[in-house]
């Protein structure tokens, strides 16, 4: 079977746009000699001639012209292959809200990687309870990751259904009378999951810490003011998941992204590919 070559078409077309074999060499940084060449074998796979000489010009003639609309599509069919295989130019400023210790513990990977593939994207990323950033009065970002409780009906991408689990240091035994409990301000899913399996037990328990931040709780459970629950894909390698007979089994927890009407939605919805690969992974 016959295959005409792309490469030889693409010349052609380009001698009868530019009118010429010496203007053509010089767009593909070629020599006349080679575009000669290249128009010599498109004619002896057709058994036509492509161009009549005149002088020292060539000028296509009536094949050439049948030839130059059907190579034409032909170009046109290889660079939309092309295109629909190349990665997307990105720009443009997105605003990510996600919970503190996803930030900590998810962002690094996130920026380094994404940052470099997409150098146009500016990233600013608010960090809060998941109560807060999906709050009505919370507008303006385009993409929202959120913890949400498992029987909570939600317009969210679920991109993970996550443990949630108790958190502390090893290196600092639990009481085995009361439970001191490091813990997110009011409106944590965590906070209020911790406190409502606590209160079907018998064990005396108390908040001996509040803080937003992962960081300021791990420092605090690092100092022995207590332990805490994270969901456990986002225990940092400072804190150790802990098991004991006194603590009641927490349940899982949905991590659901949120989009929202973004000025760049390929842009965010690359963001959200991001993020859900890190989780999944």
């Amino acid at each position: 079977m016959k295959q005409l070559s792309l490469d030889n078409l693409r010349t052609f077309v380009t001698v009868i746009d530019l009118g010429g074999y010496a203007k053509a060499g010089e767009k593909l940084g070629r020599s006349q000699p080679a575009i000669s060449l290249q128009i010599k074998k498109l004619e002896e796979q057709l058994d036509v001639r492509l161009f009549d000489k005149v002088g020292q010009r060539h000028l296509v003639n009536h094949d050439g012209l049948k030839l130059y609309k059907s190579a034409q599509q032909l170009l046109a069919l290889n660079d939309e292959v092309f295109n629909q295989f190349q990665p997307v130019s990105l720009k443009g400023r997105l605003r990510l809200g996600i919970p503190s210790e996803f930030a900590t513990t998810l962002l690094p990977n996130i920026i380094g990687e994404f940052s470099q593939l997409y150098p146009n994207v500016s990233l600013e990323v608010t960090s809060a309870l998941s109560k807060s950033l999906l709050s009505k009065d919370n507008l303006g970002f385009d993409l929202v990751m959120a913890l949400i409780d498992p029987d909570t009906n939600t317009d969210g991408q679920l991109i993970l259904n996550d443990d949630l689990v108790w958190v502390g240091d090893k290196n600092r035994p639990m009481a085995q009378d009361s439970l001191s409990l490091v813990l997110a301000p009011d409106g944590c899913v965590y906070r209020s999951r911790v406190i409502s399996k606590l209160k079907m037990q018998t064990l005396t328990w108390r908040i001996s810490y509040t803080n937003a931040d992962l960081t300021g709780i791990t420092a605090a459970i690092k100092q022995g003011l207590g332990i805490s629950a994270l969901a456990r894909s986002s225990v940092p390698a400072q804190l150790d998941i802990i098991e004991h007979a006194n603590l009641p089994q927490l349940g899982r927890i949905k991590i659901c992204l949120f989009h929202k009407d973004s000025e760049h939605p390929q842009a965010s919805a690359k963001l959200a590919e991001f993020i859900q690969s890190r989780l999944a992974g």
